[in-house]
């Protein structure tokens, strides 16, 4: 189900003047700070009143200006995650859960409670209080909420912020599973590469409230244009088949016959897995080096090079495993003749690769 904003919306200073259009699948609106994220996502739910435009969820039109449809919130058919999770505290996490269902007209058929409890792990927590849980528990608890609502668009704004890093890699998988196994599509705020690079179908980047690309999360997170944190983030995501566990701790994937090494990934043998690399991360050699630590060695071909105003350089290069990013100075450039069609290796550590970096391919 396909979803189309083309909307303007002036909030004191600030005008959003933000036109997409996207194929289904979990979208990333993407931005800085202040860039309208939360805004889009809130008139696109029906909490803020665009002045003008149009919102079209599938067949259905959530609003038109010209026509004079402006539905309101509760008639849109939405769930919404937000950053805290706003469970009910004198309920149980069953009643918090089942609490969304009591609005939905009969007509509409209802989302299975026991199919959402089993996709979140929720079976244990059923009759728990919200002060029982942790705040990744509470945050599962609310991502049923919004899905027992029978939502035709699931939205979340920045549902992992609130998180610390344990909990944030705790929550992620959930929206891995949402996206590829209920195929349901997701609007999602985040200004986390790590949320981009492991979640998005297709990422809308905004900034002062108008959308200046739209892509893939390789596309995006190599432009350093695009990345919030400019060039310190950029990097590349590259796909691997997941190819056996070894005794010491590591899972060696497998890049179109290439071994890729990195720490014990707890998922089946023989799954497509997506993993971002880190530009500054990637060491680069002429000749295949050997007596090194590190374990990841691919053969590259330099397709190009790109000087900033410092002292650094993004080599783009193109690998069995697919178009990576090196950050390195321009002084190596120099130094190793680096140029277009030249052939060199990529190195990288196995442990460059966090698991917050690792997660499963979209279907």
């Amino acid at each position: 189900m396909s979803f189309d904003v083309d909307i303007a919306l002036a909030q004191g200073r600030f005008q959003l003047d933000a036109k997409f259009s996207v194929p289904n699948g979990l979208t990333v609106l993407f931005g800085k700070s202040g860039s309208g994220k939360t805004t889009l996502i809130n008139a696109v739910a029906g909490l803020l009143m665009p002045d003008r435009g149009r919102v079209r969820v599938g067949q259905r039109v959530l609003f038109d200006s010209e026509q004079k449809i402006a539905l309101p919130a509760h008639k849109r058919r939405l769930g919404y995650i937000f950053q805290d999770a706003r469970l009910f505290p004198h309920l149980s996490v069953q009643k918090n859960l089942l609490y969304g269902q009591r609005f939905l007209p009969r007509s509409l058929g209802k989302t299975d409670p026991e199919q959402i409890i089993s996709l979140l792990g929720l079976e244990a927590l059923l009759q728990r209080r919200p002060e029982q849980l942790s705040g990744g528990e509470k945050q599962r608890v609310a991502i049923g909420r919004a899905l027992l609502a029978a939502p035709e668009l699931l939205l979340a704004d920045e549902p992992l912020t609130a998180l610390d890093e344990a909990r944030k890699l705790e929550i992620l998988p959930y929206f891995e599973r949402i996206r590829d196994e209920l195929k349901l599509p997701v609007l999602y705020v985040s200004h986390a590469v790590t949320e981009v690079a492991r979640l998005a179908s297709t990422v809308v980047v905004l900034d002062q409230g108008r959308v200046t690309q739209v892509g893939s999360a390789s596309e995006i997170l190599s432009d350093p244009q695009s990345v919030p944190t400019g060039v310190r983030n950029v990097g590349s995501v590259i796909t691997a088949q997941l190819l056996q566990h070894h005794v010491d701790g590591l899972s060696e994937l497998s890049c179109k016959g290439i071994p890729l090494f990195v720490p014990r990934i707890d998922r089946p043998i023989g799954t497509v897995m997506r993993l971002r690399v880190a530009a500054h991360e990637i060491i680069l050699s002429l000749k295949k080096p050997e007596g090194l630590s590190a374990l990841n060695i691919l053969p590259s071909t330099i397709t190009a090079i790109h000087s900033g105003g410092g002292p650094g350089a993004l080599v783009t290069l193109e690998t069995a495993a697919g178009s990576l990013l090196a950050r390195v100075t321009q002084r190596s450039v120099a130094t190793l003749g680096l140029e277009v069609g030249k052939p060199v290796f990529a190195v990288m550590k196995s442990v460059a690769i966090a698991p917050q970096d690792i997660g499963r391919d979209h279907a």
